[in-house]
C-alpha cells in the first residue's frame, strides 16, 4: 500500500504546530589538562551519546613518562581526543572534546580548539603544576576558559582562591570546583564556560 507524504514532512527539520524548528546551533567546547586529572571521565559523565574515546593501555614503556598520580587505578590514557554531545536546549548543543593530556600531544592542540568557543582546564589540586600548560595556552590563544577543580570524592589539597593564585589566572577567569564523575556537577561547569564565551562575544560587539 502506498501512502502519501504529509504536506508538513520536511527532510532533516521537525514542524512544531505547523512551523519548521531550527536545528540547535552548533557549540564546540574543549575540556583540557594535565595527564590522568579525569578529562576523560568529565565528558563520559556529561554526553548524552556514547562518548568516543582513544583511550589506549598503558605498557612498561610509559614508566617514567605518564605519570597519572600516586592516588589512582588509572591504568589507559588519551592518544588523540575524547569526544561527546550534550543538547542544552531546543536552540544550543554542545559538542565537548577531551584533549590528551601528555605534553607530546600538544601538537594536536591546534586543530582541536579549531572554531572553539571555550573551554574548562580540569585540574587536580594534588598536581596543579601539571595543569600550567594548558592555562597558558588558552591565554596566548585568547580563547575564553574556566578552571574545575576535580573534587576527587571531595578531596582539595587547597581552596579555590590558593588554586588561582598557584595557577597566577586572570580575576575574570573563574576557578570552580565540580566533580568529573556526575553529570550535574560537570553540567554546570559547562554552563560556566558557555557564559565565559558569551561574554566575550558581547565585549567584542561593543568595541
Amino acid at each position: 500500500m502506498d501512502f502519501e507524504q504529509s504536506p508538513d514532512h520536511f527532510v532533516g527539520t521537525a514542524r512544531v504546530g505547523g512551523k519548521p524548528k531550527k536545528a540547535p546551533v552548533p557549540v564546540k567546547i574543549i575540556v583540557a589538562g594535565g595527564f590522568g586529572v579525569g578529562k576523560t571521565t568529565t565528558v563520559g559523565a556529561i554526553s548524552e551519546i556514547s562518548p568516543l574515546t582513544t583511550e589506549a593501555e598503558m605498557t612498561s614503556e610509559s614508566v617514567g613518562i605518564d605519570d597519572p598520580g600516586q592516588a589512582t587505578m588509572k591504568t589507559t590514557t588519551t592518544i588523540a581526543m575524547d569526544f561527546g554531545v550534550l543538547t542544552i536546549d531546543q536552540t544550543l548543543k554542545l559538542y565537548i572534546f577531551g584533549t590528551p593530556g601528555q605534553s607530546r600531544f600538544a601538537f594536536m592542540w591546534d586543530d582541536l580548539i579549531k572554531g572553539a568557543l571555550g573551554a574548562l582546564v580540569v585540574v587536580d589540586t594534588a598536581r596543579i603544576d601539571d595543569c600550567y600548560p594548558a592555562v597558558d595556552y588558552f591565554e596566548r590563544a585568547g580563547l575564553p576558559f574556566v578552571v574545575g577543580v576535580n573534587t576527587f570524592n571531595g578531596q582539595m589539597n587547597y581552596n579555590l582562591e590558593e588554586v588561582r593564585w598557584a595557577l597566577a589566572v586572570r580575576e575574570d577567569v573563574p576557578v570552580l570546583s565540580f566533580d568529573a564523575r556526575f553529570r550535574a556537577s560537570v553540567r554546570d561547569a559547562l554552563l560556566v564556560v558557555l557564559d565565559q564565551a558569551l561574554d566575550k562575544a558581547i565585549r567584542a560587539r561593543s568595541t
